[in-house]
């Protein structure tokens, strides 16, 4: 192991023990991280703007954008009002009712999309039943991070897998869809156990709730419709965006310039909406982990778990699996596939049946995102803006919650992969 290589470690390190500590800011110490790794070498100020993933970048300024228009019609109030209605205020059912919309459009949508959209809702809904938010918020940060796992446009690994290894829509439907609803299923149940029992709403605020209007919710019923349709044919660009010739980032950010323009509200009030503290922190960890990339650090992990493997395809499944899904959780999950995924190709040209270890990398590297609060950009987005409304989620709240179900989730993947390919 070379200096530069022990340098990246010794910074990243540092980095993930100020983020989980939380002695500073996430931001600043994922800023600091990034200046270190440039001061000490191992990157360079050109070098490091390589690494800062710009499709995400831009697919978060461009959805936060637009969801910062969206909101000011009051359509996400009506919504909520009218769901709590339906489900006659009761506070475990509304939850249930959030993580199943929540995972089902983030089967068909980016994950960050799904909680721009869901997270003032809640908001709206557990300020009218006098709820903390926290509870749901982590559920729908979960619950996000499921439902990506089961399609080829629900996560961004999966469409680098899916690019790689050629594979449809319908494969990852079929081969890891079953996984992720047996996920899904044992999460809501624990889910019940963690939070479901102790979730109380008082009567009177149940019978206020059955007596609002949703209607009285709208706030301009003209912007609502464009909001509505705008919705509409954004969902249709993303599910269809390979036929239109279309990259997730350039959807996002034309939905956010239609929105700004038809909208007719307040640049300055729009932009302010943005959560640009999540976006220098996302920022700043693209380069800290672009440093361990760089220097070879996670080329040598990703050779090392192939090379132990060797030969042995079950043996492969499984590590592939854990270690995609422990890394995951502190890593960004995105170098690391992009890594593995040349890896598993070499042993595909060997002559080695790799398809299982696709669905594996898949299933670790996009489920993992659920064990720490930065494992997913989901987790990072919709935790800001849980603390921009005056519930900020630590880092190790997170954890001991979202960490066990992830290890819980993993182990009904590996059941699931041994008797599907065993």
């Amino acid at each position: 192991m070379n200096t530069m290589q022990i340098l990246s470690i010794i910074i990243f390190i540092a980095t993930m023990v100020f983020i989980m500590t939380e002695r500073v800011h996430r931001m600043t110490a994922a800023l600091a991280g990034a200046v270190m790794m440039i001061l000490c070498g191992v990157l360079t100020v050109h070098s490091s703007v390589g690494y800062i993933d710009a499709d995400t970048i831009c697919i978060l300024v461009g959805m936060m954008l637009f969801v910062s228009v969206v909101k000011k019609s009051g359509l996400f109030e009506f919504i909520a009002v009218k769901s709590a209605k339906i489900v006659k205020g009761r506070a475990w059912a509304i939850m249930v009712a959030f993580i199943i919309i929540t995972a089902v459009l983030s089967a068909f949508l980016d994950n960050v999309t799904t909680v721009l959209l869901i997270g003032p809702m809640t908001f709206a809904i557990t300020k009218a039943l006098g709820l903390n938010p926290v509870p749901f918020i982590m559920t729908q940060i979960m619950a996000s991070n499921i439902g990506g796992t089961a399609t080829l446009i629900g996560d961004p690994p999966n469409i680098m897998i899916g690019s790689a290894a050629g594979v449809s829509f319908m494969d990852f439907v079929f081969n890891v869809g079953p996984a992720v609803i047996i996920v899904l299923l044992a999460t809501t149940v624990m889910f019940y156990g963690i939070y479901g029992r102790k979730l109380k709403t008082e009567q009177d605020k149940i019978e206020n709730l059955m007596l609002m209007d949703e209607n009285l919710e709208i706030k301009d019923k003209t912007l609502m419709i464009k909001s509505v349709v705008m919705i509409f044919v954004m969902i249709f660009a993303f599910v269809f965006q390979d036929s239109l010739g279309l990259e997730s980032a350039i959807i996002a950010l034309g939905a956010a310039v239609i929105m700004m323009l038809i909208g007719r509200q307040e640049i300055e009030q729009i932009v302010e909406g943005v959560e640009w503290t999540s976006i220098i922190f996302f920022v700043g960890l693209f380069v800290v982990v672009g440093g361990l990339q760089e220097s070879g650090v996670i080329g040598m992990l990703a050779t090392f778990i192939i090379d132990v493997t060797e030969g042995k395809m079950l043996i492969a499944i499984i590590v592939i699996l854990w270690a995609s899904a422990i890394l995951s959780a502190f890593l960004d999950n995105i170098p690391f596939v992009a890594t593995m995924i040349p890896l598993i190709m070499a042993m595909g040209d060997a002559g080695i049946d790799v398809m299982p270890l696709w669905w594996a990398l898949s299933l670790g590297a996009c489920l993992g995102g659920n064990g720490t609060l930065i494992g997913a950009s989901a987790n990072v987005v919709l935790s800001g803006i849980s603390a921009r409304e005056g519930h900020p989620i630590g880092f190790r709240q997170y954890m001991k919650v979202g960490f066990p179900l992830m290890l819980v989730s993993i182990c009904i993947c590996t059941v699931y992969m041994i008797v599907r390919f065993g």
